[in-house]
């Protein structure tokens, strides 16, 4: 029983833990980010779900917050970034260069 019990608590508060992280949307529509500029709490780890809405895979890429990732086309991804002090943090789409960039606000 005990272990039930702290089984279900350490279960409730690793749920709790994720349900604090902030959740932010990123969309790839005709090879462009929507919004191009998103603002984030500075000094927050925060959740970022980019939905690919186009029909051809686009790669998430920023050196900046070092993180690059492939979502297919019509699929989504989850990106964890954070704590970031206060700044602007270029991204842009690999395999779109040209069109798909954008920014995130830290403030």
């Amino acid at each position: 029983m005990r272990r039930c019990l702290a089984g279900l608590l350490i279960g409730l508060s690793a749920a709790c833990a994720r349900a604090e992280v902030p959740q932010f949307e990123l969309r790839i529509e005709n090879h462009l980010f929507q919004p191009a500029e998103l603002t984030v709490p500075a000094n927050t780890k925060v959740r970022l779900v980019v939905r690919n809405l186009d029909p051809t895979p686009e790669e998430f890429e920023s050196w900046e917050l070092n993180r690059e990732k492939v979502i297919l086309g019509g699929q989504s991804a989850v990106i964890f970034v954070g704590p970031l002090p206060p700044g602007d943090y270029p991204f842009f789409g690999e395999f779109n260069p040209r069109t798909a960039q954008g920014r995130l606000l830290a403030r």
